[in-house]
């Protein structure tokens, strides 16, 4: 097919275009397309070990349930060497501590909660860091459990943290101690905390009285 001038000049400076960024543009849309099956992959990938994990969960809390420690430590050492990346393997080793804490199993629980705070994100860490101070506590181990409680917690953990702070410092006859960190509990808890009733009786059993922006509120007349 002939072409004419125009036609000719424009398919030149293609050539020319393409023979000087012709390899570079290959290689974009090579490295790009491998990004996007790449990105789909995980997706499916992900979704699936998901889905799995979830199953085996789903055993663990019945082996919960019938309080088997034995099948839910099992089940969680499966979860966390399969599924490590998944949101199941800090769910099931918070699961495997209570079943191993209720079989009084004080060390596979304190295992467990130890895994989820080196390996799980900040909301699971800080609820392992909560557990295994009252661990600690029941062992008497009261600076250890101090220790752990003035770790970094999320600020909306801030209430049970000064909650347990006070049940160790009351373990340890440090009343007055006690009393501040059960009457910073109530301020972080406001009257409407659910669990705001219990810290008051806690606080007035050794003597304290809650502040008056946490008092109890009033029943309707």
């Amino acid at each position: 097919m002939a072409y004419d001038l125009e036609e000719q000049e424009q398919i030149a400076t293609f050539k020319a275009f393409w023979g000087r960024y012709g390899n570079l543009i290959t290689w974009v849309l090579i490295l790009a397309l491998g990004s996007f099956a790449a990105y789909n992959f995980w997706n499916s990938h992900s979704r699936k070990q998901a889905v799995e994990a979830s199953a085996l969960y789903d055993e663990q809390t019945d082996a919960l349930t019938a309080k088997d420690n034995a099948k839910s430590q099992r089940i969680a050492s499966d979860i966390q060497s399969k599924f490590k990346r998944t949101v199941y393997a800090q769910m099931s080793a918070l699961t495997a501590a209570k079943t191993a804490f209720e079989a009084n199993d004080l060390k596979t629980a304190k295992t467990q909660l130890q895994w989820v705070i080196d390996n799980g994100n900040d909301e699971y860490k800080s609820v392992a860091q909560l557990r295994l101070a009252g661990v600690l506590l029941d062992e008497k181990n009261f600076d250890g459990a101090l220790k752990l409680l003035d770790g970094k917690f999320l600020p909306q953990f801030a209430a049970e943290v000064a909650d347990r702070k006070g049940d160790v410092l009351v373990a340890q006859n440090k009343i007055a101690d006690a009393r501040a960190a059960y009457v910073a509990a109530l301020a972080a808890m406001g009257p409407k905390h659910p669990g705001s009733q219990l810290v008051r009786i806690k606080l007035e059993a050794i003597g304290g009285t809650a502040p008056a922006a946490a008092a109890a509120p009033k029943a309707a007349a």
